[in-house]
């Protein structure tokens, strides 16, 4: 029994040793590499005699019951590997089959303002699948950083960077005179009426953000000029400066709506790390259409096997912190009472 309790222990060694060097590895492949590579079937063989050998290390080492930090520790490990493996693409096929359930594992949603989408795209090869519900966009926005700012390059390199303040005038210096932001359009456009141009903010869906903007020379001569965020366009001949405006984005959101048999089931406007959860599955804010702000794309992820990968952290930590910490407390705490 001895010499088996020592082949047990040097072979969880091994594993876990072998562990922190294919961890090592996979941090230089990129995570879609790395991805494939720790699903691939050399590796599903290591995760199950991994926990396999958690399972047997407890089963041999009756002192692990004695001792409950040791113990938890134990337990959480295994968890979150049945959890991984469970909530795997491989665990997934293994339920349909054999248990009946059906989900999805991964996948991605396109949905455009105003519409619903129960389609899921599953990878590079285009194919779907489907949802028993839809998801609707009501709304998409971009919020950014306060304030905005244009930024002014003479062509001998000298420049500025000028918050927008609607109304505020700017001084660039005696030789350039000042400048001043007018107005700001979300969705800029010019409309053609008779013989006339009108500049106009377009309520309508698009996005087209741009500055206006007015220079004033020294010596009074005042020009209008439209600066856009998309397009920067060129510097004329007769023009002192190459003027840009930049806006940082600080948030994406999405307002969504759960529908079936159209009826709203549950509704939230999600973000970045703050994604809607129903039915079993999560939706992420993963991206969005950023020429014109139109659609935006949902990472979708079931949560399969979830469940199990938290109780096992929260095992391993507890039993990390009782062993390491808590004991000795109330070792300590015992003794001084004794």
């Amino acid at each position: 029994m001895t010499k088996f309790r020592h082949a047990v222990m040097w072979c969880a060694l091994a594993l876990i040793i072998l562990l922190i060097f294919l961890s090592i590895y996979g941090a230089f492949l990129g995570s879609d590499q790395a991805k494939n590579f720790f699903k691939s079937f050399p590796l599903i063989v290591y995760w199950l005699a991994l926990a396999l050998l958690l399972i047997v290390g407890i089963a041999a080492f009756s002192r692990l019951f004695r001792v409950p930090g040791l113990l938890l520790i134990h337990c959480g490990c295994i968890l979150i590997l049945a959890g991984a493996i469970w909530g795997s693409e491989t665990g997934h096929k293994v339920q349909r089959q054999l248990l009946g359930v059906d989900k999805i594992p991964k996948g991605y949603m396109i949905i455009f303002e105003g519409h619903s989408q129960n389609r899921v795209m599953l990878g590079d090869d285009e194919q779907t699948r489907e949802l028993p519900f839809s998801i609707k966009l009501k709304d998409f926005h971009i919020e950014h950083y306060k304030p905005e700012y244009i930024h002014v390059q003479t062509r001998k390199g000298q420049s500025w960077r000028i918050p927008v303040e609607i109304g505020s005038e700017f001084s660039l210096g005696p030789d350039f005179g000042t400048i001043t932001a007018v107005k700001t359009f979300k969705n800029f456009k010019i409309t053609i009426e008779g013989d006339k141009r009108i500049v106009i903010d377009d309520t309508k869906p698009g996005s087209n953000p741009a500055v206006e903007v007015q220079l004033k020379d020294p010596n009074g001569t005042i020009t209008t000029k439209y600066v856009f965020e998309r397009f920067p366009g060129h510097i004329y001949p007769e023009d002192k400066f190459l003027i840009t405006y930049q806006r940082i984005i600080r948030d994406f959101i999405s307002e969504l709506d759960v529908v079936k048999d159209s009826k709203v089931l549950a509704e939230k406007n999600i973000e970045v790390n703050k994604p809607l959860y129903f039915a079993g599955y999560h939706f992420y804010q993963h991206s969005y259409d950023d020429e014109a702000g139109q659609y935006t794309i949902l990472q979708v992820v079931s949560d399969t096997g979830l469940g199990l990968v938290y109780t096992g952290y929260l095992m391993l930590c507890t039993g990390v912190f009782w062993h390491f910490w808590l004991r000795h407390i109330f070792i300590k705490i015992k003794l001084k009472n004794e």
